[in-house]
């Protein structure tokens, strides 16, 4: 009898296993630390545009000063939407948004001549046509669900801006599109998650960048990824009041019930975009009484949630994550929960791009082992 094949080892959701080697971001789960192209989430986000956010991860370098406006310029030039895609996302009008745009993300590169030129030049042109179209079709399909006609896009605005006028029909809040903005380079990057692995994959095949994104955006529906931060919300709705959050989360606990906005695969302390974006939060608040309510309302709700999951998850080190936060800065803008994975993958498209690009730069397929735990039959028998 043959003896049995050697099994290559196998880690369940191949935790702790190195699938590339990359220049675009650095996770530390242990100290909480994320750098992105060189720079510490902390002094990146809020300090510059997504625009200028997604140049450095994709050429490496952030545009001088006076090369920043030259680029708005340039990428407000490709926000506009072909006619094939409006007519999907208007069949596409009652399905949620990241749905809409999974579909829409497919037909964007309908207006390029080449969209399997895979080459630096190739990549880069599609990636400023993504970057830009992205807040777009979500503005688009937002308009449509509503009955409402999508407005076209301005030049004259941020993309921030811009998408904030595109769903809303009015000028933009100043304070509302900088938050906006630095959500969006604050989830830009983030190591080797699953909607950027699943890209990679893609890309590895000489696949091009339209259908890695498109890939990316199937991987970011699912709500152990992407979907969590418009429960965050309910959560904060259920307690109602801080005196209340005590007993509501650990009922949850006991229950077995996930608590949301805390716990994160690879942070094992507090997660440093969630530091970001509660400063976002707080500035928020500070401008608008009802977003102040619920601001105090999460702090608090924080606070005991630290201290009860401590207390009966041991050991967990379940601390806040970029979801908490998320869905704070999200709602003071006016957006709905079910927008929230969609306005996630705004910035997260600027970093899969750019991981796109690498992978195409390396040329090397991605093609992992598996260990079969089937069986084996000695003969045919019938």
């Amino acid at each position: 009898m043959a003896a049995p094949l050697a099994a290559p080892q196998s880690k369940g959701g191949l935790e702790g296993v190195v699938a590339a080697e990359t220049k675009l971001s650095h996770v530390d789960g242990q100290n909480g630390v994320l750098i992105i192209a060189g720079y510490p989430i902390e002094e990146f986000a809020g300090k510059v545009s997504i625009e200028e956010a997604a140049m450095l991860l994709w050429t490496g370098s952030l545009p001088s000063p006076e090369e920043a406006p030259l680029l708005q310029k340039e990428l407000a030039g490709w926000r506009a939407l072909r006619p094939e895609t409006l007519d999907i996302i208007k069949t596409a009008r009652n399905a949620p948004p990241i749905d809409a745009l999974r579909m829409a993300c497919a037909t964007l590169s309908l207006d390029v001549s080449n969209p399997n030129d895979i080459s630096p030049a190739g990549d880069l042109a599609l990636a400023k046509r993504l970057l830009s179209r992205f807040p777009t079709v979500v503005a688009a399909h937002a308009r449509l669900r509503q009955g409402l006609e999508p407005i076209a896009p301005r030049a004259d605005l941020s993309l921030a801006a811009n998408f904030l006028y595109m769903t809303f029909g009015v000028e933009p809040d100043p304070l509302a599109a900088k938050a906006l903005e630095t959500y969006w380079v604050t989830v830009s990057d983030h190591g080797m998650n699953a909607s950027t692995f699943a890209a990679r994959v893609i890309a590895s095949t000489r696949s091009d960048m339209v259908s890695a994104v498109t890939g990316a955006v199937g991987a970011l529906k699912g709500p152990l990824h992407g979907g969590a931060p418009g429960p965050v919300l309910d959560m904060l709705v259920d307690i109602k009041t801080a005196d209340r959050a005590e007993a509501w989360l650990r009922g949850e606990i006991n229950a077995g019930r996930r608590v949301m906005g805390f716990g994160h695969r690879v942070y094992k302390v507090r997660d440093p975009r969630a530091e970001v974006l509660a400063k976002t939060a707080e500035q928020m608040a500070g401008a608008h009484l009802q977003n102040a309510k619920l601001y105090d309302l999460a702090r608090a709700v924080e606070k005991t949630a630290l201290r009860v999951l401590d207390e009966l998850k041991p050991g967990r080190n379940l601390k806040t994550n970029v979801e908490f936060y998320t869905a704070l800065v999200l709602q003071s803008i006016g957006l709905q929960p079910d927008q929230f994975v969609a306005m996630f993958a705004c910035g997260r498209v600027a970093g899969w791009c750019a991981h796109v690009m690498e992978q195409h730069a390396q040329d090397k397929l991605i093609r992992p082992q598996s260990t079969y735990t089937g069986p084996r039959h000695s003969a045919l028998k019938r």
